[in-house]
């Protein structure tokens, strides 16, 4: 016993000498590559902007947020088992310069890919943008043997936007009916009538909840199977048993969140008879789903403990490195240069950007009156009322003015948007679920130049209506769309000027809108008469009025 002991005594001190070169190791040139990789975000400003915006305001997508941060320590993990080595290539940097001029280009122009009749993708995609900035990044300083240990948070990053524009439409909104559905089921179950509305469920004329969308489970499934994905990652999961875990924390998600509607249709029935919960109903709810969410995060791990080959939830550490270089391989100018290089490329993508932020308007300008924007008189035309459009979070996104003819017929509605930059109506359709009846690319003669528009009719049951999309770039204005059937490209011609000086000006989008109350019309019908009303109206009209007032210097 004594022997056995004092034989196993010096593992432990061991096992701290093998650890510790991998910290001694860490010199300044990694602190560098770390802080300019976290600097060089602001060469790609314009996504990392898009994607603050959509982790805020989108509660399905806020997961998303997460993912760089989660990256990022996973990457740095993975560089310290190759002992913080770098031994990058030139490729990276070739990767992050396509990468910032791409970005850019897309914020000088219009560049859509569309599978009719509702999906539509900006290009290049915020998700290729990040996983392309960090396969550059990783490539530059680390090399291709961090690329290759560091491979799954390197694609991690594709997850920036963990729920696809598509779902919202094709799996979000049928999941907010099967929620329904479902807890209007167990509330008959029980006994209890409710009224007729799909998605409200009212127990008293002023006492109900309605199942929104973040009651469908989506949200809980696509957290569950992010903690099992990078479980089965950290803990070195068998492929098989790490796809089926993955798949388990999905289904799981989705598994308690229909036991979360039948906690809350009881909740509700006990309310019934005790009005001091009716007013703190929707605070139950958080409570309900805070709790099935801890229960089923634990029940996770349990699988996890169960699958995990050493049968403990401790996190083993990386393999060490095989085939480990040679110190004297090291070429420290060759990463001085690299580095240098990637600061300069840092400075000449952040240019426009900083210009940008300098010559942004006051809080004052961007919320004044913009009446004395739009011209009064357009031809025949005389304005008849403005308004804004704003989002819910406040930010007027459109200015828009409605022109009547002087002998009557239909108005047309103007809307400018100096916020968007470039930017395609379409996306905003599709998002809502509005299916276009045509599509196509329009040439429609102004009063200066013809201008090309990307043209499509809507019928609302109500209306029907068309609407006309360009971009204009300084004084020069047109829109694109290829001819397709089921799938085709949206583009405008970038202003050669604007990319070569980084000047800080935007495209301004520009829609003109015109509707008819006969829905009987064909489509046809519909389309040749509203596309006269815009072609009568743009033939006194130039379009740099309308821009002129939103010009950046």
């Amino acid at each position: 016993m004594s022997t056995t002991s004092l034989a196993a005594a010096p593992d432990k001190p061991r096992a701290r000498e093998q650890r510790s070169p991998a910290l001694s190791r860490l010199t300044p040139g990694p602190v560098v590559a770390i802080t300019l990789s976290i600097l060089g975000l602001f060469a790609i400003y314009s996504t990392c902007t898009a994607l603050w915006a959509m982790w805020t305001t989108d509660p399905l997508k806020s997961i998303g947020g997460l993912v760089p941060l989660v990256s990022l320590l996973l990457i740095l993990r993975a560089w310290r088992s190759l002992d913080w080595e770098m031994r990058g290539t030139w490729w990276g940097l070739l990767i992050l310069a396509a990468t910032i001029a791409l970005v850019h280009l897309r914020d000088q122009a219009v560049i859509e890919f569309v599978l009719s009749p509702s999906w539509s993708i900006v290009l290049p995609p915020y998700s290729l943008v990040t996983l392309a900035y960090t396969v550059g990044a990783v490539l530059l300083f680390g090399g291709v043997r961090l690329l290759c240990t560091a491979l799954f948070p390197v694609v991690l990053m594709w997850f920036v936007n963990p729920v696809p524009h598509f779902f919202n439409r094709f799996v979000d909104l049928p999941l907010q009916h099967a929620s329904a559905v479902i807890a209007r089921g167990f509330a008959h179950t029980l006994g209890q009538s409710l009224s007729p509305d799909q998605l409200r469920l009212m127990f008293t004329p002023q006492f109900g909840m309605f199942i929104a969308p973040g009651c469908n489970g989506l949200r809980g499934a696509v957290t569950m199977g992010f903690i099992a994905l990078i479980a089965g990652y950290l803990y070195r999961f068998r492929r098989r048993n790490w796809i089926l875990i993955t798949a388990a924390a999905i289904l799981l998600g989705y598994v308690f969140n229909f036991l979360r509607l039948t906690l809350l249709v009881i909740y509700y029935l006990i309310a019934l008879h005790i009005p001091w919960l009716r007013s703190r109903a929707e605070m139950g709810d958080y409570i309900l789903g805070a709790c099935l969410f801890f229960a089923a995060t634990i029940l996770l791990f349990t699988l996890i403990l169960r699958w995990n080959p050493q049968h403990d939830l401790r996190i083993p550490p990386l393999p060490a490195p095989a085939n480990r270089s040679p110190e004297s391989s090291l070429s420290p100018r060759s990463v001085l240069f690299r580095t240098i290089a990637f600061a300069l490329l840092i400075a000449l993508g952040s240019i426009s950007y900083a210009r940008a932020i300098i010559h942004a308007p006051s809080s004052s300008q961007a919320t004044g009156n913009p009446i004395a924007l739009f011209p009064q008189h357009i031809g025949s035309y005389t304005i008849e009322r403005q308004w804004n459009e704003t989002l819910t979070t406040g930010p007027v996104v459109f200015y828009w003015a409605d022109y009547a003819p002087a002998g009557g017929g239909p108005l047309i509605s103007v809307g400018v948007s100096p916020v968007l930059g470039a930017h395609d109506t379409l996306i905003c359709h599709a998002a809502r679920g509005d299916d276009w009846l045509w599509h196509g690319s329009l040439a429609l003669a102004t009063a200066t130049v013809p201008t090309s528009f990307s043209v499509s009719l809507f019928n609302t049951g109500a209306t029907q209506y068309l609407e006309a999309a360009t971009v204009c770039a300084a004084t020069a204005c047109g829109q694109y769309s290829t001819d397709r059937r089921h799938f085709g490209f949206i583009y405008s011609h970038p202003d050669p000027h604007a990319l070569l000086a980084q000047s800080p000006s935007r495209p301004i989008p520009i829609l003109l809108r015109a509707e008819t109350l006969n829905t009987a019309l064909t489509p046809d019908e519909a389309r040749a008469q509203l596309t006269d009303s815009l072609r009568h109206f743009l033939a006194g009209a130039n379009l740099a009025e309308f821009t002129q007032p939103y010009r950046r210097p």
